[in-house]
């Protein structure tokens, strides 16, 4: 019985040891596994990356289900690495080229928005003021889920304004989630030719000048001055609007802060190569004014217009009402590999006057102020002692007159911001209140 023991004993020490010495050799073997795994990777020298691309298209050709050319394999190669890069790089095929040169012209037919990708989903930056989809309520904001009833998720920005973009009169369904909505808005827009008139110049009684900039084309500029020109001898305030303005050529925006700032750097951009960093200043000789200014903006406002305010904002130049912009601020070279085909790369990103990036974070506005309507309390029915001298026959005299009259505002309307317009959009009135309070400041 003791020997048995003693024989038991000793063969769970064998298996005790065993254990223990296979546990040594995993752990041993595990602990190298992780010293392996943790080990920097070796980075593929530019041919093996190239053989390891050219031995992927081999594959797909030779196995895929469905025949694919290598030109068809190479051009999708191009688009999926360009829309990786990030938001704003595209591949551009023929037919992508070209509708970018037509953009580039100015007149086209279509919708009249600017869209972008924000989060992952093709958004609408700003509808143009006075196009089809302006007219037919399409706002900031607004995601487009589906074109003429087929998904947007897999598409690019060009796919999605390709399809948008067509002969002027043809019909297109738009379906859009926005934000307050419980369910998705289905909208029919009549494509129209988009011609973009990119200043407008009105009066806000007798001493602010309204300047609305609805994109950076290459006349911002001039037309700007010429408006500045026209009524300085009694603008006391301007108020410059550059909501729902997606933006557009660099030279303008930086142009147009010139305008009113006489000194310091406007904008910077700076690149992985210093080949592609530029610094822009203001030169005094470019300025025309000093006076009080007002900059609204939202979340429409985006690239060379948050340049514009964020530029104002960082000189201490204007003070910026309304909401948070876009958050554009990187810039797109379109750079050509055929001579129908090309890519728009980014190549540098924008930085303000005090080094902050616009990138993802926009632009924030001095004073919130969300969209609306102003809050008027109405009475049609008060009367004056005046009105209760009038005889009646007088009064039916005058009713030919107030049609005339009446005719006569709706012209004005053209070259003058009303009361009425002024009700119904509270950041301006917000601006305007503003700017009359600066006046008095700055006259004492």
């Amino acid at each position: 019985m003791k020997n048995k023991s003693y024989i038991t004993l000793g063969f769970t020490t064998v298996i005790v040891a065993l254990v223990l010495l296979f546990s040594t050799d995993i752990f041993a073997s595990t602990k190298k596994e992780k010293e392996k795994a943790v080990e920097p990777k070796k980075e593929l020298s530019r041919l093996e990356a190239f053989a390891k691309f050219t031995k992927v298209i081999s594959i797909v050709e030779q196995y895929g289900v469905d025949e694919v050319s290598i030109e068809e394999l190479m051009n999708k190669a191009l688009e999926g690495m360009m829309s990786n890069l990030d938001a704003h790089s595209n591949y551009l095929k023929q037919k992508d080229f070209n509708n970018l040169k037509i953009q580039t012209n100015g007149e086209f037919g279509g919708l009249g928005i600017t869209v972008g990708i924000k989060d992952g989903a093709i958004t609408v930056i700003a509808p143009i003021e006075g196009t089809p989809a302006d007219k037919a309520g399409i706002k900031s904001g607004d995601i487009i889920l589906k074109i003429n009833n087929v998904s947007t998720l897999s598409m690019t920005i060009d796919d999605a304004v390709s399809i948008m973009r067509g002969n002027i009169g043809e019909p297109i369904d738009l379906t859009i989630v926005r934000d307050g909505e419980r369910k998705p808005i289905e909208i029919k827009i009549i494509r129209g030719n988009i011609t973009i008139e990119s200043v407008y110049d009105k009066s806000i009684g007798n001493d602010i000048q309204y300047i609305r900039v609805t994109s950076f084309d290459k006349k911002v500029v001039s037309d700007v001055t010429k408006a500045i020109k026209k009524r300085k001898a009694t603008t006391k305030g301007i108020i410059l609007d550059l909501r729902n303005n997606p933006g557009g050529l660099l030279d303008q925006a930086v142009g147009l802060v010139d305008i009113f700032v006489s000194e310091g750097d406007i904008v910077s951009q700076k690149g992985r190569k210093k080949a592609d960093d530029e610094i822009y200043t203001a030169k005094a000789s470019n300025t025309l004014t000093d006076v009080p200014l007002v900059v609204l903006i939202n979340g429409g406002s985006a690239s060379a217009s948050e340049i514009v305010s964020g530029s104002l904002q960082d000189h201490k130049r204007a003070i910026l009402v309304g909401q948070n912009t876009f958050g554009k601020g990187s810039v797109q070279a379109v750079l050509p590999i055929t001579d129908s085909e090309a890519i728009k790369l980014t190549i540098a990103r924008y930085y303000l006057p005090s080094g902050r990036t616009i990138q993802a974070v926009g632009v924030k506005p001095d004073i919130n102020v969300t969209a609306g309507e102003v809050q008027v309390n109405k009475n049609d029915y008060s009367l004056k002692e005046s009105d209760l001298k009038k005889h009646l026959k007088e009064e039916l005299e005058k009713v030919d007159s107030i049609k005339e009259q009446a005719k006569e505002l709706k012209e004005d309307q053209k070259t003058v911001i009303t009361d009425e317009i002024i009700n119904k959009d509270i950041q301006l009135k917000e601006g305007i209140d503003i700017i009359k309070a600066l006046v008095i400041v700055k006259g004492k």
